[in-house]
């Protein structure tokens, strides 16, 4: 619990350098983190891991066989969340995506994703990585392995092509833009393994579907799918 003397200090530069929060800017009160109240309270939930046959499962039916398949919240053009991942992606705002894989983990905590052996991001090119200076994906993992104490591991998928931006393009053509852009260094780290794969936002699902095909080339593997939020393709 903060002294008063600490939460005084912290007023006082929060005058100078307010946390502001990542959805509707408003100041951050002290007990709260990344969200404000009315933007956590009113946060756009799926509730997807409570039914297998959601949404986005639906959307790998047929193309690859997952155990389960959710995202936390639901994005539109018109949502204040969206603002999230831009903090996030954009910003520089790494602990934007610490925190809100923090809050997911939370949500999966007594279900079959719980029972993951490893939690892996899917990971971006080396060098888009070196130019934004961080995994987005990597972060929201790290959260939800904290909260679920699954180990996350990092390095047992490798991307081996920056492929193009995947806006405005139709399912097949994303899925076009990403066959085989995923390797698995090491499968025998993988064997007989569950997996639960992490992205920040899943649309047509054509990015997690060609990371999580290369990971179903190994012997007795098993991945579950997880994403942030999930965008309808409008």
């Amino acid at each position: 619990m903060a002294t008063p003397l600490k939460q005084y200090l912290q007023g006082l530069v929060s005058i100078f350098y307010p946390h502001v929060c990542a959805a509707c800017g408003s100041v951050l009160y002290f007990n709260e983190k990344v969200l404000c109240l009315k933007c956590f309270t009113e946060l756009p939930r799926t509730g997807f891991h409570a039914h297998v046959d959601n949404e986005v499962a639906r959307l790998f039916w047929g193309r690859i066989p997952v155990r389960n398949a959710t995202s936390f919240i639901l994005f539109n053009k018109e949502s204040r969340y969206r603002k999230i991942l831009h903090e996030l992606k954009y910003k520089g705002q790494e602990f934007v995506g610490t925190e809100m894989g923090r809050l997911f983990g939370l949500e999966l905590r007594g279900t079959s994703f719980g029972t993951a052996d490893i939690i892996h991001p899917v990971p971006l090119h080396p060098y888009k990585l070196r130019k934004r200076g961080y995994n987005q994906s990597e972060l929201i993992a790290g959260g939800m392995a904290e909260i679920l104490q699954i180990p996350l591991v990092k390095d047992l998928i490798i991307r081996v092509e920056d492929t193009r931006s995947q806006t405005r393009k139709s399912r097949y053509e994303r899925w076009e833009n990403v066959r085989n852009t995923f390797r698995i260094p090491f499968p025998e780290a993988l064997h007989n393994q569950h997996v639960l794969l992490v992205d920040d936002v899943i649309t047509t699902g054509a990015t997690i579907e060609a990371c999580a095909e290369a990971l179903l080339s190994v012997p007795g593997i098993t991945v579950s799918i997880a994403s942030l939020a999930y965008t309808r393709l409008q």
